[in-house]
């Protein structure tokens, strides 16, 4: 009987491996058309009256996006993107240690453990669901090149209230294409992503100036655009 079981068990985790190898594989060439939290969104739109208006979400290629917004993000959320294979183990042990000392926990989440939550997980947060983002950002490693773990983050990142993606976001607040951003724009929409519905990017706070300043600052210190030129 507990053969049988651990059989069936092992079916069942060699079909899911297997799908989900194959559904990450999918995602090199054909763009994600939404993302679970650009999902959950729109359910709360539909359960909200007050709140008639859907997601604004558009796709913008890796060439047609400016290389500020690339430099932002990664300044901002991921200075080590290009050298790690998914995760900051220097920061998750700086997270843990403060964790431990009861104080304030910075997240240590890498661009590449965004992508993975974002596009194939869901919000709460529990033990799976870390388990599950490891594994998913171990394969989005594995199966897609840097810059494709960069255009996808770029395109489903949350910048607003129902806003997602860079080519929404630099439409709806800058009235521009995202290959014509300037770096104090780019910079404004990387500085308001740890809270996207708080902070605005049209009318930024003291304190988004003043992140957006040290983004642009940590950009240079980062290598400026020879850092995308190693990706």
């Amino acid at each position: 009987m507990i053969v049988k079981f651990f059989k069936i068990t092992s079916l069942f985790i060699g079909i899911y491996l297997l799908s989900t190898l194959i559904i990450v594989s999918t995602f090199i060439l054909i763009n994600p058309a939404s993302s679970a939290f650009m999902l959950n969104a729109d359910t709360e739109n539909l359960l909200n009256v007050f709140i008639p208006n859907s997601i604004l979400h558009g796709w913008a290629s890796y060439g047609n996006i400016s290389a500020y917004s690339k430099l932002a993000v990664i300044a901002s959320e991921d200075q080590t993107f290009k050298d790690h294979f998914g995760f900051d183990l220097k920061q998750i042990g700086k997270a843990w240690h403060d964790k431990e000392r009861g104080r304030r926990v910075r997240g240590a989440s890498t661009i590449s453990m965004q992508v993975a939550k974002n596009i194939f997980l869901y919000e709460d947060k529990n033990f799976i669901r870390k388990g599950l983002e490891a594994y998913y950002t171990l394969v989005l490693e594995t199966l897609w090149s840097k810059k494709r773990i960069l255009e996808v983050y770029l395109n489903t990142a949350q910048f607003g209230e129902n806003v997602f993606g860079v080519q929404a976001a630099a439409e709806d607040f800058f009235n521009r294409e995202p290959s014509r951003l300037t770096i104090r724009q780019a910079a404004t929409l990387a500085a308001v992503l740890p809270n996207p519905v708080r902070f605005s990017a049209v009318r930024p706070s003291r304190y988004i100036v003043f992140r957006r300043g040290n983004i642009i600052r940590q950009m240079y210190l980062i290598g400026w655009k020879n850092y995308l030129d190693e990706l």
